[in-house]
């Protein structure tokens, strides 16, 4: 037997464990939720009220492109649903906002299910929120173990003496910015997205000033049983990690000293919503939000190092893409719940660099999420020890020290402090992108991933249940990138569903690619399925011959995550190539996640 009531009994389990969306940090201090020290705040997903819908409708749709159409749609369907349903406004992908006021859970389904039934809607979803997830001669510098040391630091300083990010902006999706002077010099003009004044804290809307005006929150204030939690600074400490100021005497140092930050405000009291992130992702990629000035300084990379519970929802893949396709390199963090990332957003979702973290000995983090989906792994500390009290700081020498603020509740002195969580480790993978474009500015999104799983390094220690394609190396990175032409990299990150007894098949196009593919073509291939012993997995060349990767071994293995190398240096490089997956057996589904070529 194939042991499929097993494999059925663990996916019921993960699919009931619930927790709302949150700062991807473990800090220093008394914890923020979903961290590995805290329950999740908030009222979680299932008790929390209903504010927003967002609604995608199709392009054929008046409501499509007619804010009037979309307000009227929108009453109409609250009535039918007994309910109050107002048009808000028009967010950067196209959808419509549409709110409910405080509405409870079975309620809002009411309205979605009358947006689901009407065959011009492409998708509905709730505004679901987010929290915030922690040799130069800078003082402590020493204390950065994560830039250098040979056992589980990233091997930033080698990579130093080809680039240190100049001309590069990274936007630093966050809970804002609050004055430091480590990280002031790189500093460009952001944006306070969040839309609530109550959450945002400074008695107004969206505006052009995103300072970090503290997250703290008394007991219940974010839902029954939520705790009293202090103001994080988070999104200051995350653009420590990338940009802090070096070889000025002071602090810390950052893996792309020489880059620009710009600060994005999303998360504030609570959390965050995803209509205010989706419409910041669009923004600082360069992309067009009603009412919101254009960005004068688009960023070519995005760090979100927050997130929250459940599969990648429609708002957040479209943001994502269009990013992408901008030419922005969009890194997340993996999540602090040692669960599978694909239960997690916007972690589970395609075209980004899902990051995991790993502590000071380079094992997997206590705390990190891991799985299939997961690219690569970047140190992102233990500032205790998995058996250690929750909430205590007793190994801060093993934490990732960055720029932070002393203030409990508002801003107070300046400080730095060591943090643990995948959003720690998520900035490091955007600072070595930061490093990468600045070297080699026409890189793709797609070729900075590539380069970064390609180069890095297997872990010192273990990661159970999979950590990418190990620990990032950024002088390694950087040297590849830089020693000789390009390697030309193409990557298809859409999802496609295997059935039982079914073949499938994902392309790409490569275009622009001179000759013949190499003899030692990489194929990266990233398959979910709870048996591979079922699947045949072949290389598809733009004249059909095919290249067979994997035919049916494995057994009751879950997943194929793997880089195969194929002498294809018969084949004409250019052509739409295929990865075609046959699923010979019942009982066991699973998906394409991505796959890619490097030339």
């Amino acid at each position: 037997m194939k042991g499929n009531t097993v494999h059925a009994t663990r996916r019921r389990l993960i699919s009931v464990v619930a927790i709302s969306v949150t700062l991807l940090a473990g800090t220093a201090t008394a914890s923020v939720s979903v961290a590995a020290d805290a329950p999740a705040p908030a009222g979680s997903a299932a008790t929390a009220p209903v504010e927003n819908l967002i609604v995608g409708y199709k392009s054929s749709a008046s409501e499509a492109s007619s804010n009037t159409a979309a307000a009227d749609d929108a009453a109409a369907k609250g009535r039918k649903a007994g309910k109050k349903a107002k048009f808000d406004r028009r967010l950067g992908t196209g959808a419509a906002l549409v709110n409910l006021g405080s509405t409870a859970p079975a309620d809002a389904a009411d309205v979605m299910a009358q947006f689901r039934a009407d065959p011009d809607v492409a998708y509905v979803e709730p505004d679901s929120r987010a929290y915030a997830l922690a040799t130069p001669n800078d003082t402590e510098y020493a204390k950065q173990w994560d830039l250098f040391e040979p056992t589980a630091g990233m091997n930033v300083p080698a990579a130093w003496d080809k680039t240190t990010g100049s001309g590069v902006t990274v936007a630093v999706i966050d809970t804002g910015y609050v004055a430091h002077s480590d990280v002031a010099a790189n500093l460009v003009a952001g944006y306070d997205f969040i839309t609530g004044s109550a959450a945002a804290r400074d008695n107004n809307g969206r505006d052009n000033n995103p300072a970090d005006q503290g997250d703290w929150s008394a007991a219940g204030e974010c839902g029954v049983g939520s705790k009293a939690s202090d103001s994080s600074w988070h999104g200051t400490h995350v653009a420590g990690t990338i940009a802090a100021a070096a070889n000025n005497a002071k602090g810390v140092a950052g893996i792309a000293y020489n880059a620009k930050i710009q600060p994005v405000r999303v998360l504030g009291k609570c959390g965050g919503a995803t209509s205010d992130i989706v419409d910041a992702i669009t923004w600082a990629s360069g992309g067009s939000v009603p009412g919101v000035p254009a960005n004068a300084t688009p960023a070519k990379v995005i760090n979100m190092s927050l997130g929250g519970s459940g599969a990648c929802g429609t708002s957040y893949q479209n943001a994502i893409n269009a990013a992408v396709a901008r030419g922005t390199t969009v890194v997340v963090a993996a999540g602090n719940s040692n669960a599978d990332a694909a239960g997690f957003s916007p972690a589970s979702c395609n075209n980004v660099i899902n990051v995991a973290a790993t502590n000071r000995t380079g094992d997997r983090s206590f705390y990190s999420n891991f799985g299939s989906i997961i690219d690569v792994a970047a140190p992102g500390g233990e500032t205790r020890r998995a058996t250690d009290t929750p909430g205590t700081v007793t190994t801060p020498e093993n934490g990732i020290l960055s720029t932070l603020n002393g203030g409990a509740t508002t801003p107070g002195a300046e400080i730095y402090k060591p943090y643990q969580g995948t959003s720690m480790a998520a900035p490091h993978i955007a600072g070595l992108a930061a490093l990468l474009v600045a070297a080699k500015p026409a890189l793709t999104p797609a070729q900075v991933e590539a380069a970064i799983k390609a180069n890095a390094r297997p872990l010192a220690g273990t990661c159970t249940g999979g950590c990418g394609t190990g620990l990032a190396d950024a002088a390694a990175t950087v040297a590849a990138v830089t020693s000789g032409p390009s390697t030309p990299a193409f990557e298809n990150g859409t999802d496609v569903a295997i059935a039982d007894n079914a073949t499938v098949e994902s392309p790409i196009t490569v275009t622009g690619v001179t000759g013949n593919a190499p003899a030692a073509l990489k194929v990266g291939v990233s398959i979910a399925h709870t048996y591979i012993g079922d699947l045949k997995v072949d290389l598809v060349a733009p004249d059909g011959t095919l290249y067979p990767l994997h035919n049916r071994t494995g057994g009751g293995t879950d997943n194929i995550n793997q880089t195969y190398t194929v002498n294809a240096s018969s084949e004409a490089a250019n052509g739409t190539w295929k990865l075609r997956v046959n699923d010979n057996a019942g009982g066991d589904t699973g998906r394409i996640d991505t796959w890619n070529l490097t030339f």
